[in-house]
């Protein structure tokens, strides 16, 4: 049996500010970008992986959601508890260094982590924390 990862999903506030951060200042791939009414499906993923995608969706539009709900995602995405994910890249430091000097929200410079990893971390404009580990 074969398993892959074909798309996740983190939430956005801001469609544009997302795809601006996600296309511009990472360099992914827009694959697919899918209005109705006021909300934003946009579908984005690495160049050269046309098998793995994000979806930056609207956080509120599941109709069953409540209004305690929405305010609960609202300020845990602002605070930045709400979603996130972890990235890869074969050169951390050179991948920090390019995406320190744009307009990008630092949480964590590069380190070595007791557990053996090293990265670095981000906050996207809706707040979802992305991770940079260093991969052979």
């Amino acid at each position: 049996m074969e398993i892959t990862i074909h798309q996740s999903f983190l939430p956005h506030l801001d469609a544009d500010a997302s795809l601006v951060f996600y296309r511009d200042i990472l360099g992914f791939e827009v694959r697919n970008d899918v209005g109705y009414d006021d909300m934003r499906w946009i579908t984005v993923g690495p160049a050269g992986q046309p098998d793995t995608s994000l979806v930056l969706q609207p956080p509120m539009a599941d109709p069953g959601i409540t209004e305690a709900e929405r305010t609960m995602v609202t300020e845990m995405m602002l605070k930045g508890t709400f979603a996130g994910i972890n990235l890869a890249t074969s050169d951390l430091d050179g991948t920090f260094e390019r995406l320190q000097g744009q307009d990008v929200e630092v949480v964590q410079e590069p380190i070595d982590q007791p557990y053996g990893v090293r990265d670095f971390a981000l906050r996207d404009p809706a707040g979802n924390l992305i991770r940079f580990q260093q991969i052979a």
